[in-house]
């Protein structure tokens, strides 16, 4: 058996986009647009095209990802199925081929329906496998501000609860994961103003293994909501203390477009460029990136809905 990532797209533009499963601290399936694929305009679908093999992402008039094809070569790909009932997502299917056949071993379902609730509301994800095993199943509930405040995952392991609570202190409002009393994640979110690069948004996000420090990531938005840095902890069990690993700065141009990132592991510094050809001069939807000092390469083929006319 050929195995293969679950799709491309977690080396290309978003590294954590295409889960096939959730974990016990997920909340409900993403519905993914033309934002998360740095595009514009009335997108019917783009073929990303390199080295290591084909996506082609198709979209909705809405600009709503409807399916994703992942192509390793002519005989083996994946094909992501995204179906919507009153806009809320109902159904996600990943099927996939090796040697030109559809292999149902691998092949998963997810079915998700909403349920209104005293407290609020719950959502039901069942995920099962084309040979119609039963593999998970999570139950996500909201409060009436539709916050996440809990997770109930239910397999052959038995029932797991994560608990999710809310504290704000000083303008900073921590997150916490909790799995039998044990703290498995908490998300610290707060902003600040800075004199030249206006409000920042800062989450950081640390990590835990019984209970114990683990890891830990900082990551640093701008106002438009610009990815402008993260920073990779480890902890240390001598000092008692978290550590930078890695730190990695990101900078844009007008168009929004990731023109640059610095990484910085102790001393060694590296840096990349990406330069943008676009469909229509210079502003649109970018058809190659270059990425130097690799000279390595993404084209994109992309395809739009035909502009209707405005009625009288």
């Amino acid at each position: 058996m050929k195995n293969y990532p679950s799709t491309l797209v977690r080396t290309f533009l978003v590294p954590t986009l295409m889960c096939v499963a959730f974990t016990a601290k997920a909340q409900k399936a993403k519905i993914f647009t033309l934002v998360d694929f740095d595009l514009v305009g009335k997108v019917k679908t783009c073929l990303v095209i390199t080295d290591y093999g084909k996506e082609e992402f198709n979209f909705n008039e809405k600009g709503v990802l409807t399916k994703l094809t992942t192509r390793y070569n002519e005989a083996d790909y994946d094909i992501t199925y995204y179906r919507f009932v009153n806009e809320a997502i109902s159904e996600k299917r990943v099927e996939n081929y090796r040697d030109g056949v559809f292999d149902k071993t691998t092949s998963i379902a997810n079915f998700y329906s909403t349920d209104t609730i005293p407290s609020g509301k719950k959502i039901t994800e069942k995920i099962i496998s084309y040979t119609k095993e039963f593999l998970d199943q999570y139950e996500y509930f909201y409060d009436a501000e539709n916050k996440l405040i809990e997770i109930k995952r239910n397999n052959d392991n038995g029932i797991e609860s994560t608990l999710v609570t809310y504290a704000t202190d000083k303008g900073e409002t921590t997150t916490t994961y909790t799995i039998n009393e044990e703290v498995q994640k908490t998300v610290r979110t707060s902003e600040r103003k800075t004199k030249t690069k206006g409000i920042q948004r800062i989450e950081l996000t640390k990590e835990f293994v019984e209970g114990k420090p683990s890891k830990a990531l900082e990551q640093i938005f701008n106002e438009n909501d610009k990815l402008v840095s993260e920073n990779f902890f480890d902890f240390d069990t001598k000092t008692n203390a978290f550590y930078s690993k890695e730190l990695k700065t990101y900078s844009y141009n007008a168009l929004g477009m990731r023109t640059g990132v610095k990484t910085q592991q102790g001393k060694l510094i590296r840096a990349k460029e990406y330069i943008y050809q676009y469909d229509n001069g210079e502003k649109g939807n970018w058809i190659k990136q270059i990425i130097t000092p690799d000279n390595t390469f993404i084209s994109r083929k992309i395809k739009y809905y035909e502009p209707t006319t405005a009625e009288d």
